[in-house]
C-alpha cells in the first residue's frame, strides 16, 4: 500500500511552499557568498574582511562603533575581524582629530592597492546578478527583500549604508 503525503494548499498568488521563501533567501545568500569566496581567494580575504575594507574606503576613517553600524557581515562588533586586518597591515588605527581619546580606523596604504581589485570583484558579482533579472525584476526583488527585512538590525544597517546612494541616483 502506498501512502501519499498531503501538502497544505498553496497560496496561488505566491505559489511557494510554506518554508520555501526562507530557503530561497538562504540559498541565494549562500550561493552569492560561495561565489564571493571564490573571487576573493587570490586576495586572501574573506567576504567579511572585504566588506570592512570597502566600507572603510568609502566612509572612513571611522570609529569601530561607526564601522559596526555600516556593515552587514558582522551582527555585533567587528572588532575580531578588524584586529586581524590590523595585524595584516590592511587597516590602521589613528587618534581622532576631534577627540584624542577616540580611535579611528582607516584603510592602510598596503590595502589601498587592493581596493580596485575588491571593487572589480563587486562589479563582477553585481553584473552577473543584474544580467539575470530585468530592471523591473530587480526593483520588485529589492522591495520584497526590504519588506522581508523590515524592523531588523540588518535593515537598519542597509538603510544607513545605502540611503545616501539611492538619493544620489
Amino acid at each position: 500500500m502506498t501512502t501519499t503525503v498531503r501538502r497544505p494548499p498553496r497560496d496561488h498568488a505566491s505559489a511557494l511552499a510554506p518554508t520555501e521563501l526562507r530557503y530561497l533567501v538562504l540559498a541565494a545568500q549562500r550561493e552569492g557568498n560561495r561565489a564571493l569566496v571564490r573571487l576573493l581567494a587570490d586576495l586572501q580575504l574573506t567576504p567579511s574582511q572585504a566588506e570592512i575594507l570597502l566600507v572603510l574606503d568609502e566612509y572612513g576613517p571611522v570609529t569601530l562603533r561607526a564601522l559596526g553600524e555600516l556593515i552587514v557581515c558582522e551582527a555585533g562588533s567587528p572588532s575580531r575581524i578588524v584586529e586581524v586586518l590590523v595585524q595584516r597591515g590592511l587597516i590602521e588605527r589613528s587618534s581622532s582629530p576631534h577627540d584624542r581619546r577616540a580611535v579611528q580606523l582607516g584603510v592602510a596604504a598596503e590595502a589601498k592597492q587592493l581596493i580596485p581589485q575588491l571593487r572589480a570583484v563587486e562589479e563582477n558579482l553585481d553584473s552577473y546578478a543584474t544580467s539575470l533579472l530585468t530592471g523591473e525584476e530587480q526593483a520588485v526583488l529589492g522591495r520584497a527583500l526590504r519588506k522581508y527585512l523590515a524592523g531588523t538590525p540588518s535593515a537598519e544597517v542597509l538603510e544607513r549604508r545605502f540611503s545616501a546612494k539611492r538619493a544620489e541616483d
